[in-house]
C-alpha cells in the first residue's frame, strides 16, 4: 500500500503561524509551539532517547501559534514542501534532520535549505526519534500490534523508563504460521516500496515468536537469540550482520525478515498523530493534524533474477 493522507481531526481551515520576522502571536485559542511541546513530551519523553540521539526541537518560536501539524518520517525537502503547502504550522519528523554535526546552514547545502525554508515559511521542525522508538505506543509497538502479537515485551529495556519501555519488541502470534505466509503478512501491512520484503530461512518452517524493531535494528541480535524468537522483522540488513547471524542461528533460527527503513517507521506515524491529537484533545485545543503522503524511501526501483 502507498501512504496515504491521513487526517485524524476535522478540518479547521487557518492561515495563521509565523512570518520570517518573528513568531505571530497566539490567537483564537490556538495552542502555541509550547504547548504542543509539553504533549508531545508527555507522550514521547525526550529522556528515553538514546545517548547518542537528537531529539526535541530543531526549528521555531515556542510562542508562535500551531493549528496545523504534519507528521512524517524524514525532513527531507520534498516533506518540508509539502507541510508548507498545506500551512502547517509544525512538522515533526521520526528521524532527526542534524543528527551529525554541521559547519554551515548556508542555503547552498541541502541541510541549509531545509533550515531556511523552515524558517522563512514559519514552519517548526520538531524531531521525535529513538524516544518515539522506545515508548509505549512507539514505533516498534505499532509495528507489533500490526503483526497480531500477543504478550509483548521489550528487547532491550529503556535506562530511563518504564518496564514496558525500550527498543525493540518480542511477543508471540495467535497461532503458527510458515515462515513463508508470515513473510506475506510482514509484505501486506507495509507501505509499497522498491525493494519490498527479503527473507532468510526455510520458507515451510513454522514460526510464532516474533522479534520486531521498527528501523535498522542489526544491533540487537544478542538480546534477540535471549528472547528465544523464530524470527526476527528489522530494517537495513547488512551483509556482514546477516551473514553472522545466520551463522550463529540454532537450527537457522531466528530467520530474517528485512524490510524498508522507511516502511518499517512509516506504520508509527498514523498512530503517533491520533495519540497526538487525544492529548491535545484532552487540554481543550483544536489542531488539525496529518500525516505526510510523500514516500520518502531513498529506492526508485529493484532488478531481482528471472
Amino acid at each position: 500500500m502507498e501512504p496515504v493522507d491521513t487526517d485524524v481531526t476535522g478540518p479547521d481551515e487557518h492561515d495563521g503561524g509565523a512570518s520570517a520576522n518573528g513568531p505571530a502571536d497566539a490567537a483564537d485559542g490556538a495552542p502555541t509551539l509550547g504547548d504542543l511541546l509539553l504533549a508531545v513530551e508527555e507522550l514521547w519523553p525526550e529522556s528515553l532517547a538514546e545517548n547518542w540521539d537528537e531529539v526535541g526541537l530543531v526549528a521555531g518560536h515556542p510562542s508562535a501559534p500551531v493549528s496545523k501539524v504534519m507528521f512524517a518520517v524524514d525532513p527531507t525537502l520534498e516533506v518540508i514542501e509539502e507541510a508548507i503547502e498545506w500551512g502547517a504550522e509544525l512538522l515533526i519528523t521520526h528521524h532527526p534532520l542534524l543528527l551529525k554535526g554541521v559547519t554551515t546552514v548556508a542555503a547552498t547545502t541541502p541541510k541549509g535549505r531545509a533550515v531556511h525554508r523552515l524558517i522563512e515559511s514559519g514552519t517548526a521542525l520538531l524531531t521525535v526519534h529513538t524516544n518515539g522508538d522506545s515508548a509505549v505506543g512507539g514505533v516498534s509497538d505499532v509495528l507489533a500490534d500490526a503483526l497480531g502479537l500477543q504478550d509483548v515485551a521489550p528487547l532491550t529495556v529503556a535506562a530511563n523508563g518504564l518496564p514496558e519501555e525500550g527498543i525493540g519488541r518480542v511477543g508471540d502470534l495467535a497461532d503458527a504460521m510458515s515462515l513463508g505466509d508470515f513473510a506475506a503478512k510482514v509484505f501486506g501491512i507495509l507501505p509499497s516500496v522498491a525493494g519490498g520484503v527479503r527473507v532468510s530461512g526455510d520458507k515451510d518452517g513454522l514460526v510464532r515468536r516474533i522479534a520486531v524493531c521498527g528501523g535498522a535494528g542489526d544491533s540487537l541480535f544478542n538480546e534477540v537469540r535471549a528472547s528465544n524468537a523464530d524470527v526476527y522483522v528489522t530494517a537495513d540488513l547488512r551483509h556482514h550482520p546477516a551473514s553472522e547471524a545466520r551463522e550463529a542461528a540454532l537450527d537457522g533460527r531466528p530467520y530474517l525478515v528485512d524490510v524498508s527503513h522507511f516502511a518499517s517507521e512509516w506504520l508509527w506515524l498514523p498512530a503517533a498523530a491520533a495519540a497526538l491529537g487525544n492529548v491535545l484533545a484532552d487540554q481543550g485545543h483544536d489542531v488539525e493534524i496529518q500525516v505526510s503522503t510523500t514516500n520518502s524511501d531513498p529506492w526508485d526501483f529493484i532488478l531481482t533474477p528471472g
